[in-house]
């Protein structure tokens, strides 16, 4: 519990200068973190019969995250994300030269990694410039809110959870915790409405409510995954904690249902 504490704390602390400090330090410590989580996820995946492609997978991932945060900090123009598609071909040429038994599983495996792991964190990264210029309120009030989900569901979990939310993936999490996470949620997004004024507060709201749904989810397919690969963790990279996956599940999906949101509104 000890080491448990130490790393959340250090990590939480790091991000948050990242996501505070300035839009290069945003930048620059997304997207470490989202290709290694893209290799975290290759790890969790491979198996005797399923090798996925770790390098150009990789190579694909920075080719469309690096470019896409580029257009976001300096106006670059979108089309160098077409950079990525040598990328792709090579890897499916490449699997043609690899002594594997599932070819296809090794390419979906590869693809997949990217589309689940590194498009969310570019989408999440790309919430601060909802405005058009940096702004960390918003990557910052997700991430308050869904920490806030996170453990207002633990709490209310433990102390009332008797009815199942999901045993068959995730044995404990219960209706009760979820419930729990939805109002602990709720009352952040209230703090955050009468602090960050860019949005009205019952938009911070129905962010609360999309960013509960949306990180259950993420939590219980993150969950679905570890059980289909026979792994307890994603990682070992955060002591006490797992992986980086274990730790950023719930944003995988969340982000992405928040973006959609915003883009609803603002047009």
């Amino acid at each position: 519990m000890k080491t448990r504490a130490i790393t959340g704390f250090f990590f939480v602390l790091v991000m948050l200068a990242s996501v505070i400090f300035s839009q290069y330090a945003f930048a620059i410590f997304f997207t470490i973190l989202s290709l290694l989580s893209l290799y975290e996820f290759y790890q969790l995946v491979e198996a005797d019969d399923t090798k996925p492609q770790k390098i150009t997978g990789i190579l694909i991932g920075a080719s469309i995250f690096i470019p896409l945060i580029l257009h976001f900090l300096n106006d670059v123009p979108l089309r160098f994300v077409s950079v990525s598609i040598p990328f792709i071909v090579i890897t499916c040429i490449g699997e043609l030269y690899r002594a594997t038994s599932r070819p296809f599983s090794n390419l979906a495996f590869t693809f997949f990694g990217i589309l689940y792991v590194v498009i969310p964190f570019a989408i999440f990264c790309s919430t601060a410039f909802f405005e058009g210029t940096f702004n960390y309120h918003i990557p910052l009030g997700i991430l308050l809110l869904l920490w806030a989900s996170d453990t207002g569901a633990y709490l209310f979990g433990v102390k009332f959870g008797k009815t199942k939310l999901f045993e068959r993936h995730s044995p404990k999490k219960s209706w009760e915790g979820f419930l729990g996470g939805m109002f602990t949620s709720l009352v952040v997004s209230f703090i955050l409405g009468t602090q960050y004024l860019e949005l009205d507060p019952i938009h911070w709201a129905v962010m609360s409510f999309l960013i509960v749904v949306g990180g259950t989810y993420g939590d219980l397919c993150e969950s679905m995954l570890k059980r289909s690969m026979n792994k307890k963790d994603s990682g070992t990279l955060l002591p006490g904690h797992g992986g980086l996956l274990d730790r950023f599940d719930g944003l995988l999906f969340a982000a992405p249902l928040v973006f959609v949101y915003l883009y609803l509104i603002s047009s």
